[in-house]
């Protein structure tokens, strides 16, 4: 069964899905991650790690209720259309007579016999049907615009956050002074106008290599990303074989009594920072589609999600808490890989330009995977129903209003934590959370309608009550409040 081919691919078992969720979700965010737990104390991150960790579960199954409800909706219109055709061909062989045993046959016969050439239950989860077409089912014309305009937004957050990762971490790695060949020390503090290399200062480093990453990889915004699957293997084996050494490091560092780190229970300071890291660090929603209906058997589904979740939970627990105790809060980077650039954690040079440049590598990937879904959105939401665009538009315009402005973003500024931060407690709050909530209330009452009161949805969330869409929402409204509040007070304050 797992190499059965459908029309969403090759299908793999219920734990190879379960890999992949864990390798989409643990990300970019967990590297920025770390500092966001120093800044805002050890037992608070911990108490809101969990929460939103739980949160984001409680969406993640509200998404899959809406597509199994999606696909239901799209297997009744087939068997509607076979039926029909079924009709036509009964009604031309009979030459349009209906005798009273013809009738009756008609009568016994199940109006939903052709369900079992389709699928064995309706809400079965065959069809990939991405969140834009589920929008597309089940809100109005209004709603489906504020989805696209908010997909687009966190898109183009991820884009400027990957191009400023790159540039900082090679300006990290390569801008060393002649007493500092190592790497960052421990007590030093950069400024951006210290000197990098002769006449040039950090900063203009930083732009050259932002330059030269854009001319690099922007051309791919403007051609289809394609046959990625060995790069993005690679990839993951990278990533796995990074995270592995830095929590060893600091384990062993730690174990040596070496921890230079003492954070504090609690500076609410932080809040801010670690609210929009951890919403951006469990981003998975927008991507269930294409992760979960290729899953050979979905019997339990829910149960293997939820342990994906605990599991993922301890990783970022894990590799946070080792971090806050190995390093002083103040001395850690916001990209965390940059720590471990110092001769006295890593004594092999290898090893230290190999996690010094980790991002380059990994991000560097992704970019232009999502620039294309980017340009892809933006394509969509402008889409008239048979209409196509002039070749200008659609290979200049579109192309171009996708790559400039987080260029021009990660030009003015490299302050990954900030950009991080506002982009999970803004546009990752509204993919996390006010989305998945609308979809599921929505995707409700349309199979009300549709199918009648008494029907189940196989996939329904085990938190089904309407008090669930409630909370969810008005955690969304709170985290919007709180950190727009916590800006207005801090640009107050300046």
């Amino acid at each position: 069964m797992a190499g059965e081919i459908t029309e969403t691919g090759e299908l793999y078992s219920p734990y190879v899905g379960l890999v992949y969720m864990f390798n989409l979700i643990v990300g970019t965010g967990a590297l920025t991650m770390p500092k966001a737990f120093a800044t805002a104390g050890w037992l608070v991150s911990l108490v809101l790690l969990v929460f939103l960790g739980f949160m984001s579960f409680v969406t993640t199954t509200f998404v899959m209720e809406a597509m199994a409800a999606a696909n239901a909706q799209l297997h009744w219109k087939r068997m509607e259309t076979h039926q029909e055709e079924d009709d036509d061909s009964s009604t031309a062989s009979d030459s349009d007579i209906l005798t009273p045993d013809s009738y009756e046959r008609a009568e016994k016969q199940p109006i939903l016999s052709v369900q079992r050439r389709t699928s064995p239950n309706l809400f079965e989860i065959t069809d990939r049907v991405e969140m834009g077409q589920m929008a597309s089912m089940f809100f109005n014309k209004v709603g489906v615009n504020l989805f696209y305009f908010c997909i687009i937004i966190y898109l183009y957050g991820d884009l400027a956050i990957y191009a400023s990762a790159v540039p900082f971490s090679l300006m990290q790695v390569t801008c060393t002074t002649d007493n500092d060949s190592c790497g960052v020390e421990a007590d030093t503090k950069y400024n951006d106008t210290d000197l990098c290399w002769g006449p040039l200062r950090r900063v203009d480093a930083y732009h050259i290599y932002l330059a030269v990453f854009s001319l690099l990889l922007g051309p791919f915004t403007f051609f289809d990303v394609q046959k990625t699957k060995y790069l993005q293997i690679l990839t993951s084996l990278m990533r796995w074989i990074a995270f592995a050494i830095m929590i060893v490091l600091a384990l062993v560092r730690i174990g040596r009594g070496q921890g230079e780190g003492h954070p504090p229970p609690a500076n609410f300071s932080g809040l801010r920072n670690l609210l929009g890291v951890c919403v951006y660090s469990f981003m998975c929603q927008h991507s269930l589609p294409s992760l979960i209906t290729p899953v050979s058997s979905k019997r339990h589904l829910t149960q293997l999600v939820f342990l994906d979740y605990v599991l993922i939970l301890a990783f970022y627990g894990l590799l946070s808490f080792t971090a806050i105790f190995c390093f002083q809060g103040d001395s850690l980077m916001d990209m965390y890989t940059l720590n471990f650039a110092r001769c006295d954690i890593v004594g092999l040079a290898a090893v230290r330009f190999f996690l010094g440049l980790f991002p380059v590598f990994t991000i560097s990937t992704n970019f232009p995977i999502i620039a294309v879904t980017l340009r892809n959105n933006w394509k969509t939401l402008f889409h008239r129903e048979g209409g196509t665009y002039p070749w200008v538009v659609d290979r200049v315009v579109f192309p171009t209003i996708t790559l400039v402005p987080p260029v021009l973003v990660a030009f003015c500024t490299h302050d990954l934590e900030s950009l991080v931060g506002i982009t999970g407690a803004y546009a990752g709050t509204g993919i996390q959370f006010v989305i998945p909530a609308f979809l599921v209330y929505h995707c409700r009452k349309d199979t009300q309608l549709a199918f009648g009161c008494g029907t189940i949805n196989k996939h329904r969330s085990p938190f089904r009550h309407t008090f669930w869409v409630g909370f969810v929402l008005l955690w969304a409204f709170s985290c919007f409040f709180f950190v727009t509040a916590n800006i207005v007070l801090s640009e107050t304050k300046l």
